[in-house]
């Protein structure tokens, strides 16, 4: 009976039997081996696009482009309702969206804080290792704080060092933060990684040198970039490239291509749709699934008339001149107002290539699915317009492999998001000599990109293209008015329009000229209007506030 009760007293009292793991959880022993590390950072990857939520992920295509003017919310005033004030620039500091904006870029910095943590526990775990892991851990967390930058200004930075419990204001500057970030993933990544859709060396390297480009650093971003364009290579090895043909950029059979420098990854197939491109399943053409259209819904992100317009060239092959293309001279015309069994004749004015591989108008080939008929495909014409969304829409010829067909809707797309393209550090690169003054070395990186365009017309569209090459860009002003237009033509609809307008300073004024000529379109827009020194960021969520109270979180200007 004594011995019974010592060892009843032995195993009551022990901490052990008191600790009892929750059903399916791991321990920090467990997670701090070489699978447990591993697994942490692809749960850090895995909030790139969102996780589900449609306006959270890294591809911004509401925060930047709708905002940025290159399209319009589309679809009806009803659905999706909370985002009609973000694109009229009246936006609530307690809407839900940006509240998810900001939470799911918080959940990302979360996961990177949490994996730095268990690499500090990891004992058998080689140092090459650790080190890859804690670089790639660091270029994701750099990347999450990039985001939250660009859209929320100000935010409270925490590291892997927070006790999670003291609460930390919004008071620190965000960039040095950032490029410290980057430059440990540059300096520890390897060229070359063991999956295509890993962050490597030249991935961090642009990164860096982009953060360099958004703060005006341009001798530092200029010796990022020139770094890029003699070594850089993409996670597989390719030396990084234009891909022949625009429209393959953003393709699935493409995904991970030698443009590719970083992306969010997409797949279908998985058992759950959120590991396909999620972010976007509500910007296909309007209507039910299946032939003779994709998607089945909805009808969001409608490009702008405004956007049309900027593809017109001149006889010279060359854009326009910065807003001079919404004359009504000039103006492109469209099917506004018919319906798709009217007549319609198709604008034979020349213009840029590109147009018909970001918009879908009337008329044209809209990818493999026949041409685009129109009036037929919109949801409603006075709400967004009469154009439809085009990039990272899948094939018909893809149908079950560029798509995963178990969701709610087919628009679960395995098209990969590209955080950076090739194309787009050209352009960065190119902004960079301009600014310290070597305007032809951004003229021949800007003709690069522009050569590339100028290949790719549509077959079987009626629409006549041209894109030519610059002799020369002049002065200082005009290189960077043609670099402006440029990163707007080939970059539209990919999320970056809003941020290239705030750090160029023009933000206010460019989208007012917008809403301008856009209202007359979309009566939404009416009364609209962009307030300098307040609509350049989001408000802080009005939840985060409340939560940790106004000593620790001060709100945006304006809000």
């Amino acid at each position: 009976m004594s011995i019974a009760v010592v060892i009843m007293s032995t195993v009551s009292c022990s901490d052990e039997f008191l600790e009892v793991a929750p059903t399916g959880s791991l321990s920090e022993t467990e997670l701090s081996t070489l699978p447990g590390l591993e697994g942490s950072l692809i749960a850090t990857y895995s909030f790139l696009l969102g996780r589900g939520g449609f306006y959270s992920g890294a591809e911004n295509w509401f925060w930047g482009s709708v905002m940025g003017g290159d399209a319009n919310k589309g679809t009806d005033a009803g659905d999706q309702s909370q985002m009609n004030e973000i694109q009229a620039y009246a936006v609530q500091t307690n809407n839900g969206s940006v509240l998810e904006k900001y939470r799911v870029n918080f959940e990302g910095i979360a996961r990177a804080n949490n994996t730095l943590k268990l690499v500090a526990l990891a004992e058998e775990v080689s140092d090459d290792d650790k080190t890859r892991i804690t670089a790639e851990t660091r270029f994701l967390r750099g990347h999450y704080y990039f985001d939250q930058k660009v859209n929320f200004n100000n935010v409270p930075y925490v590291d892997e060092n927070w006790d999670g419990v003291e609460p930390v204001p919004n008071n620190q500057d965000l960039w040095p933060l950032i490029e410290a970030d980057f430059m440990f993933a540059f300096n520890n990544l390897p060229e070359t990684m063991s999956d295509g859709g890993r962050a490597n060396k030249w991935a961090a390297a642009s990164y860096l040198g982009k953060t360099y480009l958004f703060q005006g650093k341009y001798s530092e971003a200029k010796g990022m970039f020139d770094q890029v364009l003699s070594n850089g290579v993409t996670a597989s090895g390719a030396p990084y490239g234009l891909l022949p043909y625009y429209g393959n950029a953003f393709r699935a059979t493409h995904d991970n291509s030698e443009e590719s420098v970083f992306a969010a990854q997409a797949a279908a197939g998985t058992g759950s749709v959120n590991n396909a491109n999620a972010g976007m399943v509500l910007n296909f053409p309007h209507g039910t699934a299946g032939p003779p259209r994709p998607g089945g819904c909805c009808g969001f992100n409608q490009p702008s008339q405004e956007l049309v317009n900027s593809y017109r060239v001149g006889v010279d092959g060359l854009p326009l001149p910065e807003g001079t293309w919404n004359s009504a001279l000039e103006e492109v015309g469209s099917d506004f107002g018919l319906q798709s069994g009217d007549v319609y004749v198709v604008d034979l004015k020349p213009i840029d290539p590109r147009v018909d591989h970001n918009v879908g108008r009337r008329a044209i080939p809209y990818l493999d699915w026949g041409p685009h008929p129109g009036f037929d495909w919109i949801r409603n014409q006075p709400n967004g317009g009469p154009y439809s969304p085009k990039k990272f829409i899948y094939y018909e010829a893809g149908i079950g492999v560029e798509n995963d067909v178990s969701g709610w809707t087919p628009g679960y797309t395995t098209v990969n998001y590209n955080i950076i393209r090739f194309a787009d550090v050209l352009l960065m690169a190119a902004e960079a000599e301009i600014m310290l003054g070597n305007i032809d070395a951004g003229r021949v990186l800007i003709n690069q990109v522009r050569a590339r365009a100028a290949t790719s017309n549509i077959a079987g569209s009626p629409a006549v293209y041209i894109c030519n090459e610059y002799a020369s860009l002049g002065s200082q002003d005009e290189a960077m008015e043609a670099l402006r237009i440029e990163r707007k033509l080939e970059l539209s609809g990919e999320g970056h329009r809003m941020y290239d307008l705030v750090r160029w300073g023009i933000a206010a004024q460019t989208l007012n000229d917008y809403l301008a000529y856009e209202s007359q379109f979309i009566p939404g827009l009416q009364g609209a209007t962009f307030t300098a020194n307040k609509n350049e960021y989001l408000p802080i969520p009005q939840n985060e506030i409340d939560l940790l109270g106004t000593d620790v979180l001060t709100q945006n200007p304006g809000y």
